[in-house]
């Protein structure tokens, strides 16, 4: 009997020494298990009471009794203080939470396409010689109308065309080209300059027109400017932003702001014999463009007697399809992160 109660005892002063130890519900988990247990040692404890006699029995017994007990009133006292100090801990973490250490995850940030490839469209302008102009996106039917040389009959003044609004003599521009009347009044000659940003139209969309697209103008004026320097300028840009000569071709064409006026188109990377990208005709329109229409300098305050310009708008959506091989415009502002994960 002596030596049951010395193993009590020793286990008493084990089982304090292991739940000092603990740090975590984990370690507490450990320890049940190693008192309590189906091969735990007041289990092993309880197979050698029943060789005892009974005398011994009402001694010894109480004993371990007593002992089971603390051990599980031990135990569940201090998995309520670590629950304890685990929610003030975390009362305490959202109380004083710093917003600028916190990381959602390891997940990073991109540009969009659209913008990095405005940024390399910028890039190669200004390498040659031109500025980047911004404006406003609501303008003035003056600046986007009047001052380019577009009749009140235009079919682009039409409601089918235009986003109106409820200011009078006011919409969306429908081009970036308002920035060539702004330049022209604002800035001393000679100018060379594009203005990139959003176009509005009311159209039908589809895969290659949206009703909000990237329009970048682009324009030059000065001295004995010809369509020759269009038609370089247009090139080298197309070979520094393809990194190879594209099959292009001219046509003339038809705009209110430039005469003469010409369409310049490149070859569908997509196809062979037509598909829904280049309207089954196997060329893309690129650059509208020309030589900037005499009245135009006048609206902008310029003699078209001693200076003259070219000017050409480009959609750099459109653009950027071919670059990058995509055969929807609409993809560009779907938000599908799949799809903007290639870049």
């Amino acid at each position: 009997m002596a030596g049951l109660q010395d193993k009590i005892n020793s286990l008493g002063i084990q089982f304090d020494q292991e739940l000092t130890a603990a740090k975590v519900v984990r370690d507490l988990e450990k320890i049940r298990i190693s008192f309590l247990g189906k091969k735990g040692f007041i289990l092993e404890l309880l197979s050698e009471v029943k060789n005892l006699s009974i005398d011994e029995k009402r001694l010894i017994g109480p004993a371990l009794s007593g002992f089971k007990a603390r051990v599980e009133s031990e135990l569940k006292s201090k998995e309520e203080q670590f629950l304890k100090e685990q929610i003030e801990a975390e009362n305490f973490k959202k109380q004083n939470f710093d917003f600028t250490a916190y990381k959602t995850g390891v997940n990073k940030g991109s540009l969009h396409p659209l913008t990095s490839f405005i940024e390399e469209v910028e890039d190669i302008f200004i390498s040659m010689g031109y500025e980047v102009l911004d404006g406003p996106e609501l303008e003035s039917e003056f600046y986007n109308f009047v001052a380019l040389n577009v009749p009140k009959d235009h079919p682009a003044r039409d409601m089918q065309d235009t986003f109106w609004v409820n200011l009078p003599n006011y919409l969306m521009r429908t081009q970036t080209s308002p920035m060539q009347i702004r330049a022209m009044q604002e800035k001393k000659l000679p100018i060379a300059a594009i203005c990139p940003g959003y176009a509005f139209r009311n159209e039908a969309t589809d895969a290659t027109h949206d009703f909000m697209f990237m329009q970048c103008e682009g324009f030059l004026i000065d001295k004995n400017v010809t369509v020759a320097n269009l038609f370089a300028t247009v090139k080298i840009f197309l070979k520094a932003l393809f990194k190879k000569d594209l099959e292009i071709r001219i046509r003339p064409g038809f705009f209110p702001f430039v005469e003469p006026g010409f369409e310049i188109d490149a070859r569908c990377p997509f196809c062979k014999e037509g598909c829904s990208v280049c309207k089954r005709s196997t060329w893309i329109e690129l650059f509208p463009g020309g030589l900037i229409h005499p009245n135009v300098l006048k609206a902008g305050g310029i003699d078209p007697e001693v200076y003259s310009g070219f000017a050409f708008g480009f959609g750099l959506t459109r653009i950027a399809l071919l670059k990058y091989k995509i055969n929807d415009i609409r993809l560009f502002l779907s938000g599908k992160i799949r799809f903007l994960e290639q870049f």
